[in-house]
Formats: C-alpha cells, sequence, structure tokens
C-alpha cells in the first residue's frame, strides 16, 4: 500500500471509532416542567407535561393566557422543541417553544407565537423530579 493510501485509510478507518461526546446523546424530558414565559406582554407561569419516546415529544400545555393544548415535539441532544395551537383574540395560531437543556437540568429558550407577532424568553425547571 502506498503511504498516502494509507493514511486515507487510517482517516477513514478512525471516523468510524471516534466516541460520541456525552453531549451529543439526547435529554430525557418527560415530566411536569413550570415554564416562566417573559414578552412585552409580561410575564406568564404555564405549565407542560411532557412525555418522550426516542426523540419524539408529546404532552399537554396549560396556560391562564393561551388555554390548554396538546403538544408535539422533538429532542436532539440537549436541544428541545414544542409546538401547539391556540386562539388568540379569536385569531388560530401556532406556538413554538426551542430551548436547551443545560446540566442543572434546566431549560431555557424561546417562544414564538403566530410566526414572530409575539416573541419571548422562557426558562423551566421540571417540577417532578
Amino acid at each position: 500500500m502506498r503511504p498516502s493510501s494509507a493514511i486515507a485509510a487510517v482517516i477513514a478507518f478512525s471516523s468510524f471509532i471516534v466516541p460520541t461526546p456525552a453531549s451529543a446523546q439526547t435529554v430525557e424530558v418527560s415530566g411536569l416542567w413550570a415554564l416562566s414565559v417573559t414578552t412585552d406582554q409580561g410575564t406568564t407561569t404555564p405549565s407542560v407535561t411532557l412525555e418522550q419516546s426516542g426523540e419524539d415529544l408529546t404532552g399537554h400545555y396549560s396556560s391562564a393566557a393561551l388555554g390548554e393544548s396538546d403538544v408535539e415535539g422533538s429532542v436532539s441532544g440537549s436541544e428541545v422543541t414544542f409546538r401547539f395551537s391556540s386562539v388568540v383574540q379569536g385569531q388560530a395560531v401556532s406556538v413554538v417553544y426551542r430551548g436547551t437543556v443545560d446540566e442543572n437540568g434546566e431549560m431555557s429558550g424561546t417562544i414564538d407565537i403566530a410566526g414572530g407577532l409575539l416573541t419571548g424568553r422562557v426558562t423551566a425547571i421540571r417540577t417532578d423530579a
């Protein structure tokens, strides 16, 4: 084998044995979460119960501002996304939460209502852990 072929073979083989970093593992987010949502409209404290199957999420959201809704979403590594539809001032709107779970198991991220019509910051803690 020529030296350049041997180097190429070692590089190709080593890509199969590099361990996956722990941060790339999917976090477990099943449970009841207490959220704090801050927008230019003020702060609300909804809750969401999430059920996780692999990277898929389902659950139920409850809020004085947005009501009760079933949610769907996903988890990839430490990134969490869930979404649902709600009615605001008589109009159906999409609601999307995106967040990252840190090493302490706390989530922080954003909320997007109606495709950017209203956005804000979110923090969340699991209350049944």
